[in-house]
């Protein structure tokens, strides 16, 4: 629809009302600014885990250099978010660390799961010479 000046009937006006944009744009921050906690908490880890308490915030690790390791309470595995039985992720660790020898395993246990899916792990590092560990917990509650 075309909006005509009062001073000439044949001039056309060129404005554009940018109210409903912003009003948009604003829903979208805040929208975003809500949501953008839950999805680099989903990014950082694939598995809900109640991690067990234990001693303070683990060191920096630099991400290159490290593996995620997760083990939920009824035993399912994950490595790096993916979905995997423990041979698997022995092998993938194995070829990271021929590629990597600063390889860092992280590792993150339901502290409700079985200790023996843990070690499970461990021992499968520690007998192709992987020995740096980071095992994740909660801080300890004063």
């Amino acid at each position: 629809m075309r909006r005509f000046s009062q001073r000439n009937s044949l001039v056309t006006l060129s404005e554009i009302n940018i109210t409903p944009l912003l009003d948009l744009a604003f829903v979208l921050l805040i929208i975003f600014v809500i949501i953008s906690p839950s999805i680099k908490s989903q990014q950082d880890h694939g598995m809900e885990l109640n991690l067990p308490q234990g001693g303070g915030p683990a060191p920096k690790v630099d991400p290159r250099n490290r593996r995620v390791v997760e083990i939920n309470r009824d035993g399912a595995v994950m490595l790096d978010r993916q979905r995997m039985v423990p041979e698997r992720i022995e092998q993938e660790l194995v070829n990271t660390f021929r590629r990597n020898p600063n390889l860092v395993v992280q590792i993150r246990g339901d502290g409700k799961g079985r200790i023996e899916d843990l070690w499970d792990i461990v021992d499968r590092c520690q007998r192709n010479g992987i020995f740096k560990f980071q095992i994740d917990t909660q801080p300890r509650k004063n």
